[in-house]
C-alpha cells in the first residue's frame, strides 16, 4: 500500500509517540499530580528502576502485539493471539513492572497449560482466565489493555475502522474481560486509525460503532475530559479515567510553537500524576499519529529504548511494516 510522505511520518509517529510518553512518565509513576508548569524530563526510576529514556510494560506489551500481527500478515487470528499470550507470559517472568490484572491472567493461563502438560499457554487459556477473574471479582477494567492497543490501528490501516475496533476489543479481552476496556481500546484504536489517515484528531470517530446507550456514555466522558485537566482523572488505573486523562492532555495542552503539540501533550499527561507512564503512553500513541515522528524531539529519539533490546529506529521499522 502506497502512502504519502505525510502519512508515512504519521505512521512512524504512533509507536514512537507511545514509547516517548511511556519513558517520560516512567520516573513519575504513582506520584501526586504536579503543578501546571512543573518541569518534566526523562529521569528514569519509577517502579521498575528504569534507566532514563527506558520504556516500561506499556510499550513492551505493545511490541508483542505488533509482532504477533506482523507474523499473521497484519490480521488478528488464532496464531497471532496465541503468540501474544505466549510472549507476554515469557516477558512477565522477569519484567520489573507488570499490571496486577495482566499478571493474574497470565499466571492462570500458565497454570492451566502446565496442568495439561503443555509448555506454553494459549489465547484460550488467557481468555478463560480473564473471564473467570472478571466473573469472580467484577474487576477487570484496568488500563492494561488500552496502553498496548496502538499497533492494531497500524495493522488495520487499509481496512475499515470497524475492523480495527473489533480486533482491538478482542485483544483487550485476552487479559481484561470488562466490556468498558474493550470499548476504550476500540475507540482509541479507531481514533489513531483516523489520525494516521487524515492528520485529524477525532476521538469521537468510533462512537457510531457502539450501541446508542454506550455511545452516549462515552460522549459524556469525552466531554468531561475536554473540560477538565488530566489531574482531575487520578483514578487512572481504571481504563475509563486513563482514557479521559490521555484525551484531556491532548484536548487541553497548548502548543509550544506552531503545531508542535507532542511534547506539551505528553508533559501534561505526566503532570496529571498517578499512572503517569500509562496515561502518557496512551496519549502519545494518538498525538504521535496526528503529529508524526518528525514531532518527536531528537534527544528523545536518541534516548528512548527498552525491552526487548530495541530503540526508536526499531519501532519506526515495525510501524512501517505493520502499515504495509
Amino acid at each position: 500500500m502506497a502512502h504519502s510522505v505525510q502519512v508515512k511520518d504519521r505512521i512512524r509517529g504512533v509507536l514512537t509517540g507511545m514509547a516517548a510518553g511511556d519513558a517520560l512518565g516512567a520516573g513519575y509513576e504513582f506520584n501526586a499530580p504536579l503543578p501546571e508548569f512543573a518541569k518534566i524530563s526523562m529521569i528514569g526510576g519509577g517502579l521498575g528502576d528504569f534507566a532514563p529514556g527506558e520504556w516500561t510494560d506499556d510499550t513492551s506489551m505493545a511490541i508483542v502485539v505488533a509482532q504477533g500481527l506482523l507474523d499473521s500478515n497484519g490480521k488478528l487470528d488464532g496464531a497471532a493471539s496465541n503468540y501474544m499470550v505466549r510472549e507476554w507470559a515469557k516477558w512477565a517472568t522477569n519484567a520489573p513492572d507488570v499490571g496486577n490484572q495482566t499478571r493474574a491472567v497470565l499466571a492462570h493461563a500458565q497454570h492451566v497449560a502446565s496442568a495439561d502438560g503443555r509448555a506454553e499457554p494459549t489465547a484460550d487459556d488467557a481468555l478463560a482466565g480473564s473471564e473467570q477473574i472478571h466473573r469472580r471479582t467484577g474487576r477487570s477494567g484496568g488500563n492494561g489493555s488500552l496502553m498496548r492497543t496502538a499497533p492494531v490501528a497500524l495493522a488495520y490501516l487499509s481496512e475499515p475502522p470497524a475492523a480495527a475496533f473489533e480486533a482491538a476489543a478482542a485483544i483487550s479481552k485476552l487479559t481484561h474481560f470488562d466490556d468498558e476496556a474493550a470499548e476504550a481500546c476500540g475507540l482509541w484504536t479507531v481514533a489513531i486509525h483516523h489520525a494516521v489517515r487524515t492528520g485529524e484528531l477525532d476521538i469521537r470517530s468510533g462512537l457510531a460503532m457502539l450501541e446508542p446507550e454506550r455511545a452516549q456514555a462515552w460522549e459524556q466522558r469525552i466531554h468531561q475530559a475536554e473540560n477538565h485537566r488530566p489531574r482531575d482523572f487520578t483514578n487512572n488505573g481504571w481504563v475509563v479515567e486513563a482514557f479521559q486523562g490521555a484525551w484531556s492532555a491532548i484536548a487541553t495542552a497548548e502548543p509550544e510553537d506552531g503545531n508542535a503539540r507532542l511534547v506539551p501533550v505528553l508533559e501534561a499527561a505526566v503532570r496529571g500524576g498517578v499512572d503517569t507512564d500509562t496515561v502518557a503512553a496512551i496519549a502519545g500513541s494518538l498525538i504521535g499519529a496526528a503529529s508524526g515522528f518528525s514531532s518527536v524531539p531528537a534527544q528523545w529519539v536518541d534516548m528512548v529504548h527498552g525491552w526487548p533490546g530495541m530503540r526508536m529506529q526499531q519501532l519506526v521499522d515495525i510501524s512501517s511494516e505493520l502499515a504495509g
